[in-house]
Formats: structure tokens, sequence, C-alpha cells
């Protein structure tokens, strides 16, 4: 496979993850990288966001929490989170995610994390999110 049509496998399979929130992405690099911006969607979702050793569902859920625990990454959880609502998951499955993540990331990169998916959540109409009781 070549890397053009690398590139298109990659850009068909961000825009099923995560719809607009990822072509803004890519807009927001095109004057300062687009070869940054190219090499991310060829490499990143031509290669291996596509293999189908894990679900999409379970990718998603593993890219929010290294995001978070990277952190400085919103824009790219921007993206994740709705790549995540795109791939099933529910906004209490991801908010749940979030609250694990501050054993292993520190509060404040859960709490950063948590007010990205927030925003999301609102462009989505998908506010207040379903609480359940802690157990």
């Amino acid at each position: 496979m070549n890397s053009d049509e690398q590139y298109e496998r990659g850009l068909e399979a961000l825009r099923q993850a995560a719809g607009g929130a990822g072509q803004r992405l890519l807009d927001t690099l095109a004057d300062v990288s687009p070869e940054l911006s190219y090499r991310s969607v060829a490499w990143s979702y031509g290669d291996l966001y596509v293999r189908p050793q894990l679900a999409r569902r379970d990718r998603e859920l593993l890219t929010l929490g290294i995001l978070t625990g990277l952190g400085g990454a919103d824009a790219q959880l921007e993206v994740h989170v709705n790549g995540a609502l795109n791939a099933g998951l529910t906004p209490g499955e991801i908010v749940e995610a979030l609250l694990q993540s501050v054993v292993y990331c520190g509060v404040p990169r859960a709490v950063n994390a948590t007010l990205v998916a927030k925003k999301v959540f609102a462009e989505r109409n998908m506010l207040p999110v379903p609480t359940t009781a802690a157990g």
C-alpha cells in the first residue's frame, strides 16, 4: 500500500471515529505543519487504529486513559471523547473511566480530562450526565 492509500484509509477511519472533531484538529495544523497532520492520519489511523485485534470501543477507552495520563492533550482528548461516543461508549462510561484515572494520573489530570469531556458533551447536548450512587 502506498502512503496515499494509507492516508485515505486513515482519513476514513478518523471520520468514522471522531466525525468533525478530527477534521477540526487537522485543519488547525494545516497552515503550520501539514506534514504532521498527514503523518498522524496515515500512521495512527491508517495503520494502527484500523487493526482488528481491538474493537474500536476498547481502543477509544484505552486512548482516553493514555491521553489523560499524559496531560496537556486537550485537543486530542476532544477528538477521542467524540470517538468514544461514536464507538458506543456512553457519557456515564466516559466519566467513570476518567474518574478511574484519578488513582493513576492524579486529580489535576482527571479534572482537566473531565472538563474536556464536558465540553464535548455540551456540544452534543448530552448534559447533564446521569450519575450513579457510589458503591
